[in-house]
């Protein structure tokens, strides 16, 4: 029996499904900013700083104090809303800080649910922005073959998997995340080089 995506994110240890929701929130933080340098609401400063705590937090836990509540609430503050932005950028842009105030929730709670939400949040975020651009005057039927079919779509699944494959790998041998996992997984989105839906990551 072949587990979907998200029953693999379920069956990892708690530490580790962590590191994937840090790494998809990572990836997710470009569409905001690319978004602030356009219109210059909000700020990513809160969003990168919740992220910075986190990845922290997943490799050294109670070693470190991290208030999540309170990350939680700088995030929300510059939380764009559709609202009074006229533009498709808003969507990917609220996504983003969506995904991370999830990861948030998931740790202050320590609820697994929450940590396997931010893949789903990162998927349907990456079919928003299809339906709205590409998909725009299809039909529901042609937009469901883009949606199916689309490189984004795929390579959103594609990544999320491998990421999978590499942290099942190092779960089977090391209870914890490590430090070197964590810059590992760091390195990754930087060398990946695009948010999930393709903004480069060289804007800033």
């Amino acid at each position: 029996m072949v587990l979907n995506t998200f029953e693999r994110i379920r069956a990892l240890p708690m530490a580790y499904q962590t590191v994937m929701a840090l790494y998809l929130c990572q990836r997710m933080v470009p569409n905001y900013e690319l978004f602030h340098h356009v219109t210059g609401f909000g700020d990513p400063k809160p969003l990168q700083g919740a992220l910075n705590a986190c990845w922290d937090w997943a490799w050294q836990g109670k070693a470190v104090k991290v208030n999540f509540a309170r990350w939680q609430e700088k995030v929300d503050d510059v939380t764009p809303s559709e609202h009074g932005h006229d533009m498709l950028g808003v969507y990917p842009a609220m996504d983003a800080c969506t995904a991370i105030s999830t990861l948030l929730q998931g740790l202050m709670d320590q609820n697994s649910a929450d940590l396997v939400s931010v893949a789903k949040v990162s998927q349907a975020s990456v079919a928003k922005f299809l339906e709205l651009t590409e998909g725009a005057d299809m039909d529901a039927q042609e937009r469901r073959k883009l949606l199916r079919e689309h490189e984004l779509a795929q390579y959103e699944i594609e990544v999320q998997q491998a990421i999978l494959n590499y942290l099942e790998t190092v779960a089977e041998h090391e209870a914890q995340p490590s430090q070197t996992l964590v810059r590992q997984v760091r390195d990754m989105i930087a060398d990946e080089g695009v948010s999930n839906i393709g903004v480069s990551m060289a804007e800033e």
